[in-house]
């Protein structure tokens, strides 16, 4: 009954992280969604600014801390390891999901651009950044990635499959695809306001300050392996020769 109870937490955990993500898409293109980063309600300038920082704040603080190797040897003891990453996908999903209802839009224009050929182009860049994304998790095992691996092993009964060094896929020419997937997407907008402006610089930020971690932990992790990797693959300029 427990391993029943661990699949059925860990798939409710994916499920609910799917519609955070498929909602992120329409929150941060600003289409779709009865909340997005250009709508709600407005107030003071530097109220919003300080809601929206906290907002991504609370979002960078479980996101970067939840994934060290220390707070998971401490959490493991108090959760069982076999829904360690379901319950980081759901702390994160419910974040993102607080974030979307609390986010206060800030709509100064940055740009707006109204030829209907640039904005087209830009419109593909925003698909193609999310496709990046998404069809990344699943070249390096969709199911590991966001839990459903690690509860589906411990139902049936498998041997726990740790995480393998590999290259497939984008990995070969780019270190961190999906995260140059997740730039793109933020960056690439034909109507840019101070709130996703905002957005996009703190995202950014984090994002480049978390991966020296990671790549710190990767190296900790698979050694020469990794250290030879990122001697030969850039980090986010794909190169391919």
């Amino acid at each position: 009954m427990g391993r029943i109870i661990a699949f059925l937490y860990g798939l409710v955990s994916y499920l609910i992280f799917l519609g955070s993500f498929l909602y992120a898409i329409a929150f941060i293109g600003d289409f779709w969604a009865p909340k997005t980063i250009n709508s709600g309600e407005t107030g003071s300038l530097i109220t919003a600014i300080i809601i929206d920082a906290i907002l991504l704040s609370l979002f960078a603080i479980q996101h970067s801390g939840m994934a060290r190797p220390a707070f998971k040897r401490w959490w493991t003891k108090i959760i069982p390891k076999p829904v360690e990453r379901s319950t980081y996908v759901l702390f994160a999903s419910l974040i993102l999901i607080l974030m979307f209802w609390q986010w206060r839009p800030l709509n100064m224009v940055i740009w707006d651009i109204q030829a209907q050929a640039a904005r087209a182009t830009i419109w593909s860049f925003y698909g193609v950044g999310w496709f990046i994304v998404l069809s990344g998790t699943h070249m390096i095992s969709h199911a590991h990635l966001f839990g459903l691996k690690q509860v589906y092993e411990h139902l049936t009964g498998e041997k726990p499959s740790g995480p393998k060094f590999m290259k497939p896929g984008y990995y070969k020419f780019v270190r961190h695809p999906l995260m140059l997937g997740f730039f793109i997407a933020f960056w690439a907008t034909p109507a840019m306001t101070l709130g996703h402006l905002l957005f996009s610089f703190a995202t950014t930020g984090y994002i480049l300050i978390a991966l020296r971690f990671e790549e710190h932990d990767l190296i900790k992790q698979f050694g020469e392996k990794y250290r030879k990797y990122r001697e030969e693959v850039p980090m986010f300029i794909p190169r391919f020769w």
